[in-house]
Order: C-alpha cells, then structure tokens, then sequence
C-alpha cells in the first residue's frame, strides 16, 4: 500500500511539473509583449515627493532585455502612469495620492492615433519628464530575460494635465464651474 502511495504521489507531481513547464514553454515562444501604454496591468511606481511648480517626483521600474531598454521603458511607464491610472500616496505621509489625469478608461482607445504618437520612440511625452537619477546599481536587478530598473523621474504634472486638456482628451479642472 505504501509503495502505491508514493507512485500515486509521484504520478501526480510529474502530472504537475509537466503542466507548468508547458505553460512556461509556451510563454518563451511568444514574443515578449511589446510596452503598452494603455496596460491594464499595475505599474511599479513610488511617490517620493510633490514638487511646488506642479511636478510630481516619483520612482518608477521598468523592464526590458536591457538595462538601457527597461529605463526608457521606466521613462515611459511613468508618463502613462500620470495619464491612465495616477499615483499612489507618498511613503510616510510625504505626499497625498494623485489621481489620473485622464478620468476616462475608453479615451487611449478613442485617442489611439494620438497616443502611438505620443508615446512613440523620441515622441512627445519626454518633453513632460526629466529623469533625476541615472539608475544606480541598486536599482538595477537582473532578471530572467533580461533587467528590471528603478528610474527615479520629475513628471510635470500639471503641464502634461494642460496638454491633455488643450488636446481635448482630459476634461479641465475647471469645466464644471
């Protein structure tokens, strides 16, 4: 009985290990996914502080195959984070949470052409960051695949907010008085 158990055991675990490797396979066949700006998925974002001219001082991370490509992929993740999704609250009461600028969840597909080119390589939204450090080796982790950085970044709030407004995509603060 006993010798049954454990075959019983180990058919189950090669049952189990077999299921997860083909899965995992099955990711490494796919490309990996290309940076969206409108992702769904939950960014890796910090607040380190407010500025008083409007600008927001936050910690981002990014990945990529190389470090360079996560900090450009860091750079720009944190742009879409003021647009589409806002940020958290400043550890240690440093900073109140700040919400998204753009309060529409359909307005990246309504605005597609004009977000592709905003966020394309060299495109618009660099002109509302500034990168404030350069990613120093203790933000830098090697991962499976390729690196996860930690960029700390200045994003100006509240001209990008202006921005969004003169485009039409964001609602002005004001429109409600």
């Amino acid at each position: 009985m006993r010798k049954l158990v454990g075959i019983f055991a180990m058919g189950i675990a090669a049952l189990i290990i077999t299921g997860c490797s083909s899965s995992a396979g099955a990711q490494s066949r796919h490309k990996v996914r290309k940076l969206e700006y409108n992702s769904a998925y939950n960014y890796e974002v910090s607040t380190i502080a407010v500025g008083v001219d409007g600008t927001k001082l936050v910690k981002v991370w990014g990945r990529g195959k190389k470090a360079e490509d996560a900090q450009r992929n860091a750079i720009k993740e944190g742009v879409a984070c003021a647009l589409f999704h806002g940020f958290p609250a400043g550890s240690n009461g440093s900073a109140a949470p700040t919400p998204a600028i753009i309060k529409d969840p359909t307005a990246a597909d309504k605005h597609s052409e004009y977000f592709e080119k905003f966020f394309a390589p060299g495109g618009q939204y660099l002109q509302y960051v500034n990168r404030s450090t350069d990613g120093a080796s203790a933000d830098r982790v090697k991962e499976k695949g390729g690196y996860k950085v930690g960029v700390t970044l200045s994003i100006a709030y509240d001209e990008l907010r202006k921005e969004m407004e003169r485009q039409g995509i964001a609602k002005s603060l004001n429109s409600g008085f």
